[in-house]
Order: structure tokens, then sequence, then C-alpha cells
């Protein structure tokens, strides 16, 4: 059975979040505002098309996509980035050259786990 990532989901919880976002040279700024910020993410699914949007009190950001299709993504802090998203064991996997990104569920939570070099930042956040 496919999982289903429709929905709304608030963060509660992050890791590692200022190692990771210097290992990616995010803005001194963004480290500051992601330590105290609990994005909303909202998802949409049909099938393999996906429409992601993430909302903090600074900015919305949307992302749209299709399993196997290069995209362009839009990442918080402001950069655009090309990359493939793949299905692989139930999980979104979608790498790019600065750093690899993996959603997926568990029961009513979804994980999101961010690499980039020996940094991960891992976010939980609850369906609502």
């Amino acid at each position: 059975m496919a999982v289903d990532f429709s929905g709304r989901w608030k963060l509660y919880e992050q890791e590692n979040a200022e190692h990771f976002l210097r290992a990616v040279s995010a803005p001194e700024i963004y480290i500051k505002m992601m330590n105290e910020v609990k994005p909303l993410t909202t998802i949409q699914q049909n099938g393999d098309e996906f429409i992601i949007c993430v909302k903090t009190p600074l900015r919305s950001i949307t992302n749209s996509f299709s399993i196997g299709t290069e995209s362009e993504f839009n990442t918080m802090d402001g950069q655009k980035i090309k990359a493939t998203a793949r299905l692989m064991d139930g999980k979104i996997v979608i790498e790019s050259e600065k750093f690899t990104h993996v959603r997926e569920i568990e029961g009513e939570e979804m994980i999101e786990t961010f690499s980039a070099g020996s940094a991960t930042l891992v976010r939980r956040s609850r369906r609502l």
C-alpha cells in the first residue's frame, strides 16, 4: 500500500539544526530563525505528484514535483536547487549537490532527515 503524505503537519522537534545549517552554508540570520520557528507544512499528493508548502512567520515556500522527474526546488533560505525526487521504501528521497532530504511517515508523525557530509538534521512533525 502506498504511503499518503497528504495533510497538514506542524513541526514539534528538531535535532542538530544549527550544525546542519552551518554545513550547507546557510545565512546566519536563517540559522538563528530556525531554532525559534515551528513551520507548518501542507502536502497535497495525487499519485506521484506532490505540492508541498512550508509556512513560517517570515515566508512561505511552495514546491511542486513529480516522482522521477527533475524539478527546481526553492529552499527556505531563498536558494533554488535542481533535484529529482524518488520514492524508496515508502519514503520521498530528494538528493541535490548540497544535501539529501528524506521524508517518511511513521504513524501520525512525519520525520524529515537532512544530510550534508557528516551533518544530519532530523525534524519531527505531527499531523494536524
